[in-house]
């Protein structure tokens, strides 16, 4: 189900028209972005509509195997024939996704548990130890003591920087990873300061003698 109308794409990526979101809420439709292979064919015409070809020499895998797995994600509905060429009297198939944002709505967990994608932050991690290794990573790790609610919007506008940086200008030699997560953990964290005052509302002082 599209969450937006289908438009034309703003700003110049990609170069055909896609819905903004759309929201996944089938089995099969997740299994099918989450296989690696997959996922990196739907990043790759993010950035304009390719052919089966061209994105076979992207990943440097054969044609066959790239087909199978166009196919796999043109019946899931996550790619469609943009448009075609005529190359010597055969009709060439460009791809692109059919939206720029593939959110995960409700499923039932039974089927999709276990997560049938990869962790993407222990990808990333393992993607960028070169860049650790040659001090050109730009990282940072917080923890905050926060609400399902101030998580669920500050996650909102992390969303928002994710799609800006997809919508950046392709130019320069080099592609950049960017990658973003927000979860609970068990990291300790200091207890209300209300529960720290005695009854007369006054803070305890610390026992010299534990200094």
């Amino acid at each position: 189900m599209s969450i937006n109308s289908p438009g034309v794409a703003t700003g110049a990526f990609p170069d055909y028209e896609l819905a903004d979101r759309v929201l996944l809420t089938g089995p099969a439709e997740i299994r099918a972005m989450a296989d690696p292979l997959r996922s990196t064919l739907l990043d790759l015409v993010l950035e304009r509509a390719a052919s089966v070809t061209e994105l076979a020499a992207a990943v440097q895998r054969p044609k066959s195997t790239v087909a199978h797995h166009v196919k796999v994600l043109v019946d899931a509905g996550l790619l469609r024939v943009v448009r075609t060429r005529r190359v010597r009297a055969i009709d060439e198939r460009f791809y692109g996704r059919t939206a720029r944002l593939f959110q995960i709505g409700a499923v039932p967990l039974e089927q999709v548990s276990p997560p049938p994608w990869s962790n993407y932050l222990a990808d990333a991690a393992v993607e960028s130890d070169t860049a650790y290794r040659d001090d050109t990573l730009w990282a940072n790790h917080r923890h905050a003591r926060i609400s399902r609610a101030q998580a669920n919007a500050f996650w909102q506008r992390v969303d928002e920087v994710i799609q800006e940086f997809s919508q950046l200008p392709r130019e320069g030699d080099v592609v950049y990873g960017f990658v973003a997560g927000l979860y609970p953990t068990e990291h300790p964290s200091l207890p209300d300061p209300r529960e720290s005052q005695d009854p007369e509302g006054l803070q305890n002082p610390e026992d010299p003698r534990d200094a």
